[in-house]
């Protein structure tokens, strides 16, 4: 049996980022992606929290998920 494997990466606003300090991953967006990703047959294999530089000063949150199906 084979696997077939998507990655997408969902990252926190650069403006929040910016103007707050922090902001928080966009929960919302990521639903609606394992949602849209769930109705083709996919399904979440693994997922990772991970820090991205913004610009010079600041960092910003990005999840990286990890979906997988059987071809």
């Amino acid at each position: 049996m084979r696997k077939e494997f998507k990655i997408e990466v969902v990252t926190e606003g650069a403006l929040g980022t910016i103007f707050l300090g922090s902001s928080s991953l966009p929960i919302k967006k990521m639903e609606a992606l394992m949602n849209q990703y769930g109705e083709q047959g996919w399904d979440v294999s693994f997922q990772l929290i991970e820090h991205r530089r913004l610009l010079l000063f600041w960092n910003r949150e990005s999840a990286v998920i990890t979906f997988s199906r059987n071809i």
